[in-house]
């Protein structure tokens, strides 16, 4: 009988989270102040805590999860890992196709993994309140979910089209008594700007993100900071407990290394996730196709250039070195709300630029149609997001049977979609359509990159 499903004890859960910082062949570039200049920790204290900086900026290869933190994780972790044997059948495909099944938290996504981590450090440090932004609803979920058990007052501001399209999400949030908002809003100056100028906007991620800082910062009390879900190290660092349970399953059945792994990439956080620690093989000599998958109709990766940019819409942020369609960009409205973000975290886009992974697009209509495969075989209804990245593996499953190779390949399973039924109901009746960005369009954004500092294109050249 063929395993199913590959399961953990609770004491094998990884004690301590990688940081891909450590190792990276060219090093990461620095964050930019306003005046072009390199910024210090200490410039972020008004919107983290220095225990979260400190994670943030650093080199140290391996980082203790604190063991009160762990005690939650436990609520859910480790995760199975499954084999979608269905599919495989379906498909007649020679490859094993393994997925992490990070839908089983309570909010039902990857995100908590970081949640949780970020609004303990922030207890730890006296803060009594978070605001964050929220796309499709995950992440604001996932930090309601966190602060509730923790104690912390929690504040969303979500993207304007996910907020009408996906009112469960906001429930939630509400559930664990959260304060979400549609953003743009009328709470903050960042939001009564943009109003003024685009009264009708979907809004974006940037603005959400704008908006939160703003109401962070200006809280005289300074019992509030703010929280991201994706992009910056820490966030990342948080989630690589993915990847390292992923390894001791696939150890555990005796399986080599995949051949592909593959994910979702937003901002880069469930991606990074699942495929650091194997980034970490492949620069040490495996031979391992890596695969951030993005929307077609927001193509950071694919189309926007490496340059430095703000993470908001406002220019809130300090200037990142990462792949950007430009801190202006307003996606189109496209039901995979997670990955809307005009940027990519810093760290997958200097792998990108080292060559190490192979950022792939995909259209809404053709990710929908594997995730109605996916839902007929393997029975689980996908996020939209999670969707991208079934898409890329049922395309390298194809691909191994047309060559007639064994191929194992590992995707994260980020997300359910029962929150996202909305977008199933759009595709089913035919309403749903494919957006593809102009140049002139993408240009146009773009245009907000061109007086900003150039960070340099530093590789190895080894990939």
């Amino acid at each position: 009988m063929t395993t199913t499903k590959i399961m953990l004890k609770e004491e094998d859960i990884p004690r301590q989270w990688y940081n891909l910082a450590a190792d990276l062949p060219s090093p990461l570039q620095p964050l930019l102040g306003p005046d072009g200049k390199p910024i210090t920790p200490d410039m972020l204290t008004a919107v983290f805590p220095m225990n979260l900086i400190e994670q943030e900026v650093s080199q140290e290869r391996w980082i203790d999860i604190p063991e009160e933190v762990l005690k939650i994780l436990y609520r859910w972790r480790p995760t199975p890992l499954r084999r979608a044997v269905y599919l495989e059948e379906h498909l007649k495909t020679p490859a094993r196709i393994y997925y992490k099944d990070e839908s089983l938290s309570p909010p039902g996504s990857h995100k908590p993994n970081t949640s949780v981590a970020q609004a303990w450090y922030n207890k730890q440090f006296g803060i009594e309140r978070l605001t964050t932004e929220t796309g499709a609803g995950q992440w604001g979920s996932a930090l309601a979910f966190a602060c509730k058990l923790l104690g912390l007052e929690c504040k969303v501001f979500m993207v304007r089209i996910s907020f009408n399209q996906k009112p469960f999400r906001k429930l939630m949030m509400q559930t664990w008594d959260a304060n979400c908002v549609s953003s743009p809003s009328e709470e903050t100056k960042a939001g009564r700007d943009i109003l003024e100028k685009m009264p009708d906007t979907s809004g974006s991620l940037g603005i959400a993100i704008s908006e939160a800082i703003e109401a962070a910062v200006t809280d005289e009390t300074g019992k509030t900071r703010y929280s991201l879900g994706s992009v910056l190290n820490h966030v990342l660092l948080h989630q690589t407990i993915i990847g390292l349970e992923a390894k001791k399953q696939l150890e555990s059945i005796g399986e080599k290394m995949p051949d592909v792994v593959i994910g979702c990439a937003g901002g880069g956080s469930n991606f990074a996730g699942l495929a650091f620690p194997f980034v970490l093989d492949k620069i040490n000599g495996a031979e391992v196709d890596i695969i951030p998958v993005e929307p077609e109709a927001c193509p950071t990766m694919t189309q926007g250039p490496f340059s430095y940019d703000h993470g908001d819409t406002a220019k809130m942020t300090p200037l990142l070195p990462m792949h950007s369609l430009g801190h202006t960009f307003v996606p189109p409205p496209i039901h995979a709300g997670g990955l809307r973000y005009h940027g990519m975290a810093p760290l997958v886009s200097q792998l990108i630029v080292e060559g190490l992974l192979k950022p792939r697009a995909y259209h809404q209509l053709k990710c929908y149609e594997l995730a109605l495969l996916w839902a007929h075989t393997e029975g689980a209804i996908t996020a939209p997001e999670t969707s991208h990245a079934v898409a890329c593996a049922v395309d390298e499953a194809e691909k191994a049977r047309e060559e007639g190779k064994e191929k194992v390949i590992l995707l994260n399973y980020s997300g359910h979609g029962l929150m996202d039924l909305t977008g199933y109901e759009s595709y089913l009746s035919g309403q749903l359509t494919d957006y593809s960005l102009p140049q002139e369009e993408l240009s146009k954004y773009q245009e907000a990159l061109k007086d900003l500092p150039k960070p340099d294109l530093k590789k190895t050249g080894k990939w």
